[in-house]
């Protein structure tokens, strides 16, 4: 496995009851990227990430994290990894501090706790109990205790479910924080489309057991490349044309007008409209 990846995977099965959860995954993340899996409920996301993990084992295939084998590997490799769960049972009755200093003990070199509660923006909770917080705030207590290990590789799981916009978009600042200072590679799965396309470096959609594309999020599945859809007015009615090249439309449109064209806009697909079409091309 390349210094330079964090986790690499080919030809990844995993079987139940002769279905195929997941059937023929291969994958690459390099160290400090934040990687996005995308998938609807039942496509092998959630399995997926389990093998990787180390918390399922697979029927066959290849699996390298943090150059180990999960299925494998001892405490130490498991030292290296923090996991941000969807639904995790906490210590509610302990103050914040109390909480990760808690967690803290588990880990052989862990970062200060007081400076890990400062890097999620709770030091003013820092003694409050877990209890009293608010949604968002107790999130970023699952993540304090997720990064005091100082994993190389973060698994974020829904991260942001059931926040609203501002703190969704604090807790995006919070993410890409860790990734820049720290070198952290992230492994986020959600189903908000819109944060991975604010967050990831590039994205992966899981169809059916396999992945159904692999790339940036703004190119994704021919997303740059796709016929534009551009709009206007003219003589007081709303128009519009798909065009695979907006640019000669523009500058017909521009000198019919003599100057600006009113109500012009120019869009592409979006990341959502391409999410729904290739998982609706997956093997059922």
């Amino acid at each position: 496995m390349s210094e330079s990846s964090a986790v690499r995977v080919r030809g990844l099965t995993k079987r139940y009851r002769g279905n195929a959860a997941v059937d023929g995954v291969d994958l690459d993340i390099p160290r400090g990227e934040i990687f996005a899996l995308l998938g609807p409920n039942g496509a092998g996301k959630t399995t997926t990430v389990e093998i990787l993990e180390g918390y399922r084992d697979r029927d066959s295939g290849e699996v390298s994290v943090l150059g180990e084998d999960p299925q494998r590997a001892g405490r130490r490799w498991r030292c290296g990894i923090g996991i941000v769960l969807q639904d995790v049972s906490d210590l509610s009755e302990l103050t914040v501090r109390e909480t990760v200093r808690h967690f803290a003990r588990y880990y052989p070199n862990p970062r200060d706790p007081d400076e890990v509660i400062a890097t999620v923006g709770l030091t003013e909770k820092a003694r409050s109990r877990v209890s009293t917080l608010s949604g968002g705030q107790r999130r970023r207590v699952d993540v304090a205790v997720g990064i005091v290990g100082n994993p190389t590789l973060l698994f974020l799981d829904e991260p942001t479910t059931g926040f609203d916009p501002q703190a969704r978009r604090h807790f995006w600042e919070l993410i890409r924080s860790l990734a820049a200072e720290n070198g952290t590679t992230v492994l986020l799965t959600t189903h908000y489309l819109e944060e991975a396309e604010n967050l990831a470096d590039r994205v992966a959609i899981i169809a059916s057991g396999q992945i159904v594309a692999d790339g940036d999020p703004a190119t994704l599945g021919g997303r740059a490349e796709a016929r534009a859809s551009v709009s206007w007015m003219e003589e007081g009615e709303h128009r519009s044309r798909e065009v695979d090249d907006p640019g000669a439309l523009i500058a017909e449109l521009t000198a019919r007008h003599g100057g600006a064209v009113p109500g012009l806009t120019v869009t592409r697909p979006s990341l959502e409209d391409i999410y729904l079409d290739l998982i609706g091309s997956g093997k059922s």
